[in-house]
């Protein structure tokens, strides 16, 4: 296999630097971010990193140029998800559409594809405007809120509706409880060289267990109130409890794995990426001010629906730059079988390659002050004129995001409704980030909102 990217001549692939015993560990455990947005900056788009002492090392190539991204998510790359981050994530969460692979993947995809063509995420657009005005509401008084927990609760809520015809309140404080618990537990032992069996009653294999056990009985909650209210119903749970494959219907572990990775996924993003955008927007007032003009033109006093969003262009520009900037999955990891030959270097079969759009996003080749929060990067003019793949919040490829449009739904239709009754403020100086599976606020996210007159 080779990129798009390839040049004439072979050369060896530069190791990212570190201490001479441990290479960059401390580096990367302390800030992962900072530490992959250095490999590039040192060592260029194609970087071999190695880290921790002789005999107990993990080790991974990374790619950083939009066209290395791109190839590696590309279907017929080579690159499947056999490393050992995702078969931890398959061991915690289930083998559902995010982990899972080959035919099971595809049947599964198949099933569920019509849900989330834009046609069908377009008659969503009441149910989420009914769930946002319960937190429109909840905050008329004006106070300091956590933006992260009560948007997280907010998408939630939605997922819940749109997905399983269920109300998920019960589901707030087992997810926001157990998920981070799953997730750093899958990425300590993704990269872990030596991992303790999982029946061994050590306190992180006990804290992992109860976890797990908490979100399967969430999920066993969800599909057993739909069984006991005897109804099918067109939405992602009535599917699946409906679906066959050659007469056989599928197993409730099936559906459980299912229910759980589009509870976790479906909700965790977009909960995310409000956050940040808000976040941003109360950061940067200027352009806070811009969405609310746009927001007051093009709309009024109705709520938005679908078909507003082609008019609420700078609105659309906020998000796109929110999630360059905060993109929702910092790391995309594979593994080539084969090996592969990528900007000239060889890549050895066996080799875990990863992609970031975090760092892609920051690539000052194809961004400008990297940093700097800027709308205009979205015009239409300016997309056409930048690297197509120099964007990918949404992963690429087969396997990028089935809900990408149903996020963007949920995100516009959600920020147009609350920057429309309210103002923003921070209280916080600086935000802190966690950058595990998905990237998230390290704590709260406390931003005073001021009903505006």
């Amino acid at each position: 296999m080779t990129s798009t990217l390839e040049p004439t001549t072979r050369s060896a692939i530069p190791r990212m630097s570190g201490t001479p015993l441990l290479g960059p560990v401390v580096e990367l455990r302390r800030d992962p971010l900072a530490a992959l947005e250095r490999a590039r900056r040192d060592h260029g788009d194609v970087v071999h990193v190695v880290a921790g002492p002789p005999g107990l090392r993990m080790a991974f190539h990374a790619v950083f140029h939009p066209d290395a991204a791109h190839h590696v998510l590309s279907a017929n790359s080579g690159y499947r998800k056999d490393n050992l981050p995702w078969q931890e994530m398959r061991q915690i969460l289930g083998d559902g559409l995010v982990t899972s692979q080959d035919e099971k993947w595809l049947r599964h995809r198949r099933m569920v594809q019509p849900l989330f063509t834009p046609r069908a995420v377009d008659n969503y657009a009441d149910l989420v405007n009914e769930e946002v005005a319960y937190t429109v509401r909840s905050w008329s008084g004006g106070a300091v809120v956590d933006l992260h927990r009560d948007l997280t609760a907010l998408v939630l809520q939605v997922i819940g509706r749109v997905l399983f015809g269920d109300d998920l309140t019960d589901a707030v404080e087992p997810v926001a409880r157990c998920l981070p618990i799953a997730s750093q537990y899958i990425l300590t032992r993704g990269f872990a060289p030596v991992r303790t069996p999982r029946t061994w009653p050590t306190p992180a294999n006990r804290r992992a267990a109860r976890a797990q056990r908490d979100l399967f009985d969430m999920c066993d909650r969800i599909i057993g109130r739909r069984r006991a209210a005897g109804r099918t119903g067109n939405d992602l749970l009535g599917l699946l409890l409906a679906a066959s494959d050659g007469g056989v219907p599928l197993t409730d572990e099936e559906v459980r794995d299912q229910v759980l990775i589009f509870v976790l996924s479906g909700h965790e993003t977009t909960g995310a990426t409000l956050t940040f955008t808000l976040d941003l927007l109360a950061r940067h007032p200027e352009h806070l001010r811009r969405v609310q003009e746009e927001v007051a033109t093009v709309l009024g006093d109705r709520p938005a629906e679908s078909t507003d969003l082609p008019r609420l262009p700078y609105t659309t520009m906020v998000l796109k730059e929110s999630m360059r900037l905060y993109p929702s999955i910092p790391f995309l990891s594979r593994r080539t079988s084969t090996g592969d030959v990528i900007g000239g270097h060889e890549i050895p079969p066996g080799s875990d390659v990863w992609t970031s759009p975090w760092v892609t996003h920051r690539h000052p080749e194809f961004w400008d002050r990297p940093e700097v929060f800027d709308p205009e990067r979205f015009t239409p003019e300016a997309e056409a004129a930048r690297h197509r793949h120099a964007w990918f919040p949404f992963g690429g490829g087969p396997r990028s995001c089935i809900g990408r449009h149903l996020a963007m739904l949920e995100a516009t239709l959600m920020l147009v409704a609350l920057v429309r009754r309210y103002d923003f403020a921070p209280t916080q100086e600086r935000l802190a980030l966690s950058a595990g599976i998905s990237l998230r606020p390290a704590g709260e996210v406390r931003t005073r909102v001021v009903p505006r007159r």
